[in-house]
């Protein structure tokens, strides 16, 4: 008999799927059975009392799914999520498109992993936001790393600056493909003018997880600056974030 798959929407007296290699339909049980109560009481209360610093992606990511999947063992579906997207911080930020092709992945656990998401990006947000950006450089890598490294595809972003390199605005300009994101300078220059910005920090990712920067990047980098230098707006850095490591063009000498 094929394993009984997974399900988290609000179960009906009898799960049903249509999926020819699933388990015919069987009754729900009531409430947990003891042995998967006690294994969850037993990581919500680890978690408790030491954090999450010494567990394991897998039995976070079965922390974020009890609420989604309040009736069933969460563990195999835990370690499949781990297994397709490698770690913790891939399967938070898949597209939902990807995370539904996986069985067992409907849309509340969808949901409680965006919402996850959202939360993580909103407080790493908030701690560059309105503060000295060249000052708090560590904390905007961080920024930077936790909304874009894991994304499949080109996301353009600038970074806006006062006078006193307070950041003001924080703003997509585009999405792209694997490979390509379209920027228009005129664009990017002429949004700085209504923001009444003093000066840029450009940021986009490449999801190969190589940051060294194409001629494309270079060549579009250096349009910018010359679009800047006729406005007055100063370029700081343009940063490329790949996997685990950024490039600034900065500090490699490209600008």
């Amino acid at each position: 008999m094929a394993q009984q798959g997974f399900h988290d929407r609000t179960p009906s007296l009898f799960s049903t799927t249509g999926d020819e290699d699933e388990a015919l339909p069987t009754a729900l049980p009531a409430k947990l059975p003891s042995y998967i109560a006690d294994h969850r009481k037993r990581l919500r209360d680890r978690f408790m009392a030491g954090g999450g610093a010494s567990m394991p992606d897998y039995e976070l990511l079965e922390l974020l799914l009890f609420r989604a999947i309040p009736r069933q063992d969460v563990k195999p579906l835990a370690r499949l999520l781990i297994d397709t997207f490698g770690d913790l911080n891939r399967v938070i930020s898949a597209p939902p498109s990807r995370l539904l092709s996986v069985k067992g992945v409907g849309e509340a656990v969808v949901c409680e992993l965006k919402l996850c998401e959202s939360v993580s990006q909103r407080m790493m947000r908030a701690r560059v936001m309105h503060q000295p950006v060249l000052s708090s450089w560590d904390a905007l890598l961080d920024y930077c790393h936790t909304t874009m490294a894991h994304r499949d595809t080109e996301q353009f972003r600038i970074l806006f600056l006062d006078r006193k390199n307070t950041l003001i605005a924080d703003e997509e300009q585009a999405k792209g493909t694997v490979d390509h994101v379209p920027v228009y300078p005129r664009e990017v220059v002429k949004r700085a003018l209504e923001l009444n910005a003093s000066a840029l920090i450009l940021v986009h990712n490449h999801p190969s997880g190589d940051p060294t920067p194409s001629q494309a990047d270079i060549a579009m980098t250096n349009q910018i600056l010359e679009a800047c230098q006729v406005l007055g707006i100063v370029l700081h850095d343009h940063l490329i974030i790949g996997k685990s490591r950024e490039l600034s063009f900065r500090s490699a000498g490209y600008l």
